[in-house]
């Protein structure tokens, strides 16, 4: 099979022939039929992620077709097209019969602790706790993202958070978490207010669904809270219900939690080098809720499937751009370039290299 692969980290990775891959006796093969370009890859390709290894193949968000399965695998037959969380459980510890296989402490995620969907084939453990199969009328550019971006946001929104129809949510950082999380939120009938230092981010955020925005250039994380308050001010003048940093940054942190309504809910989402300071007297005296919201099992997903399937949800309407495998390389590249950049998803159509 085709494949991008890291031989070194920070340094462009090169697209190569390699072995197939051969399903284990509890997984399967998938033929990739798209995979998306996510800042977690690149995160694996800088060697931030402690359970990457090189050579390495990256990628884990993806939709394809099972090619081939191990003798154990019951519930999903050869040519079933599927979707799978990035986080995969092992389907026998108590988190995963209780269908929270997000947070399994023998967890299997494709692109970190084995080789990922840039590549034509890539191999799924523990099949028949992980797979999710999805309809075959939608396109591949509306379940590309449902493997990460829209999982995670959709979890730490409907399921974490417990947002529902009418409230308010603040999204800090408009980037393809950020906007997937205001999809969403406008999905089940919420209010949304996207915070941002890019222009052109908050533009694509009003089109996906943002009621109001927030320019945070030059603003501190005080300032910027109170912006975001006087947002909601005619509807909810002492905060808001639910903010998300997707983002990632001390100064996003603490204005998120600086916007909150008594009883307000934060969403963790964006990964941080360090540890964050947070305003804990604040969260005693208001009861504010800390959540963290780590990709999401596929017990959760049919909630999030039929969203998409009644088109009140559209995963794809983020997509920016489509390359072939052989363009993957440099788009990786391309996330050290805020020039390069565009507001929006990128996915790598795998049928362009067949």
């Amino acid at each position: 099979m085709r494949a991008v692969v890291i031989e070194e980290f920070s340094t462009p990775p090169v697209v190569r022939d390699l072995p197939a891959p051969v399903a284990p006796e509890h997984g399967v093969v998938l033929d990739v039929e798209a995979t998306g370009v996510c800042r977690s890859d690149h995160h694996a390709w800088s060697g931030h992620d402690s359970t990457v290894s090189l050579p390495h193949v990256p990628g884990h968000e993806l939709v394809g077709r099972v090619a081939s399965a191990g003798p154990e695998v019951a519930g999903f037959p050869i040519g079933q097209r599927v979707t799978v969380p990035f986080v995969c459980g092992c389907g026998t510890c108590r988190w995963c019969r209780s269908g929270q296989a997000q947070v399994c402490p023998d967890q299997t995620q494709p692109g970190f602790t084995h080789f990922g969907s840039w590549a034509d084939q890539v191999v799924i453990h523990h099949a028949d706790a992980n797979l999710v199969a999805v309809p075959e009328e939608l396109p591949a550019a509306a379940v590309v993202g449902l493997g990460c971006r829209f999982a995670t946001a959709f979890h730490g929104l409907r399921v974490r958070a417990e947002l529902t129809a009418g409230e308010t949510v603040a999204v800090f950082g408009c980037g393809g978490v950020g906007l997937s999380a205001i999809m969403i939120a406008r999905a089940v009938g919420a209010q949304v207010i996207a915070v941002d230092v890019s222009q052109p981010a908050l533009a694509r955020a009003r089109e996906l669904g943002a009621s109001r925005t927030v320019d945070a250039r030059d603003l501190g994380p005080h300032e910027l809270a109170a912006e975001v308050v006087a947002q909601f001010a005619d509807d909810c003048p002492d905060g808001v219900a639910v903010t998300v940093d997707a983002l990632g940054r001390q100064d996003t942190i603490t204005s998120a939690i600086a916007s909150l309504a008594p009883l307000g809910r934060h969403v963790q989402i964006g990964l941080l080098d360090g540890e964050p300071v947070v305003d804990v007297p604040r969260v005693i005296a208001r009861e504010l809720s800390i959540l963290g919201s780590h990709g999401m099992a596929a017990a959760e997903y049919p909630e999030l499937v039929d969203l998409v399937t009644a088109g009140d949800l559209r995963p794809q309407d983020l997509v920016a751009d489509v390359i072939g495998l052989d363009e993957a390389p440099q788009a990786m590249l391309d996330m050290d370039d805020p020039s390069r950049q565009s507001a929006g998803m990128t996915i790598i159509d795998l049928r362009r290299c067949r």
